[in-house]
């Protein structure tokens, strides 16, 4: 049976640069009108209010998503930070409660899940023992305007935490499924997927996630899917999958990450830190400053359950939840409607994503990065202008054993 990696890598601390007066812009009308952005009291890892700007550089930096407008967009449509969404995360459990041994992250409230499942341990507890899936989480959720650490791109809306990896990171697809059928069963609207298989994997090796992430789609489910941290020119199974969203990941610069996956298959990028892959694209470069991690409260070292704000997260793992998240808030800003289909949830986020590389899709960034911020502004495009790409050759089934 095929195994589910999680891919992880190790970085330094962070700055902040203002955005010039291009970055201002919209991706696809110019200037837009908007109310004031947002700004919560979060200190970061110091204690002045506001501080966690200087960290999640992935949140209100430069290339960032453009939370602050974001979230002002949320509070005036009367839901602030994506409130009545369900989110449903599979991967190593989440820190979401107090029991036994196990510890709720301390930026992460109660009130912020929705009851979900342990199908590695096959219990109603589904209680992180690694440390990724309360990082995931808390990009998604992490309590926001509480004078405490760290921010939550949509964090009025809920997790549904299901435990699909075990303490090793791993996982098989299967179990991943009946995770996937779960979600929808019990009321996600958007189901996160920070896990990749290697790429020797095709689609016949995987049937039953295949046809869960099918089964998701027409029941109006958006699954979002981690491309892969090969550096490969082949997105990884699941996000692969005609019926997932695949998401590449992008530096503090605004460059390709130099581990993640590309090819016809990605959709879209977001922040997922780590050094430049393009030296050709302006402002990149693989040997200068590699950039910053992806920071958010989580545990210190794996399975200690002892938390703060490690180093050490990069990948596109930690892009998906960005993406997850502004599909949240779309969802909650009613601005292509009050319960849209998948599908009109991946066309939203890609017609409104940042332009990065050539112009229009490519198989670097695909329709460019997340922008949260255009992508819940009522009006503008509602589906990219597709035209065709040659697909990748098929890759050669695995070797029989």
């Amino acid at each position: 049976m095929p195994r589910t990696p999680l891919a992880l890598a190790i970085l330094a601390a962070l700055g902040l640069a203002a955005p010039t007066a291009a970055q201002a812009h919209s991706p696809f009308h110019g200037p837009v009108a908007h109310v004031a952005a947002y700004v919560p009291n979060d200190p970061g890892r110091g204690v002045t209010a506001g501080n966690w700007a200087r960290v999640q550089w992935n949140f209100a930096g430069p290339f960032g998503v453009n939370a602050p407008d974001a979230w002002a967009n949320l509070i005036a449509a009367g839901a602030p930070g994506g409130k009545g969404v369900i989110v449903a995360v599979l991967d190593t459990g989440v820190a979401y409660a107090n029991r036994g041994s196990f510890r709720r992250s301390p930026d992460l409230k109660p009130s912020s899940f929705v009851r979900g499942y342990d199908f590695i341990d096959h219990d109603p507890y589904p209680d992180d023992s690694e440390g990724h899936g309360t990082h995931v989480a808390s990009t998604i959720v992490e309590a926001t305007n509480n004078a405490t650490e760290l921010t939550g791109l949509a964090y009025g809306a809920r997790v549904m935490p299901i435990r699909v990896l075990d303490t090793k990171g791993e996982g098989d697809s299967p179990t991943i499924a009946r995770g996937v059928r779960y979600a929808v069963a019990h009321g996600a609207k958007v189901i996160n997927l920070s896990l990749e298989f290697s790429a020797d994997v095709v689609a016949a090796d995987i049937p039953s996630l295949m046809a869960a992430t099918r089964y998701a789609r027409k029941r109006g489910v958006l699954v979002v899917g981690a491309a892969g941290n090969e550096g490969s020119e082949r997105v990884a199974y699941p996000a692969r999958s005609p019926d997932v969203l695949a998401v590449g990941a992008t530096t503090e610069h605004g460059c390709l990450s130099e581990f993640s996956n590309t090819g016809s298959g990605l959709d879209i990028v977001a922040p997922g830190g780590g050094a430049d892959a393009i030296a050709t694209d302006p402002g990149c470069s693989p040997d200068g400053d590699p950039g910053h991690d992806i920071f958010q409260v989580t545990f210190t070292r794996f399975g200690s359950q002892r938390f703060g704000i490690p180093g050490g997260y990069e990948g596109t793992s930690m892009a998906a939840p960005h993406v997850s998240a502004t599909a949240a808030l779309i969802v909650a800003s009613k601005v292509i409607g009050p319960d849209p289909t998948a599908d009109a949830l991946r066309d939203r986020l890609e017609a409104t994503a940042r332009d990065l590389g050539t112009p229009g899709y490519e198989t670097r960034y695909g329709w460019g990065l997340v922008n949260a911020a255009a992508a819940t502004t009522a009006g503008g495009p509602v589906a990219p202008v597709r035209t065709p790409v040659p697909p990748a050759p098929a890759p050669a089934a695995p070797a029989a054993r």
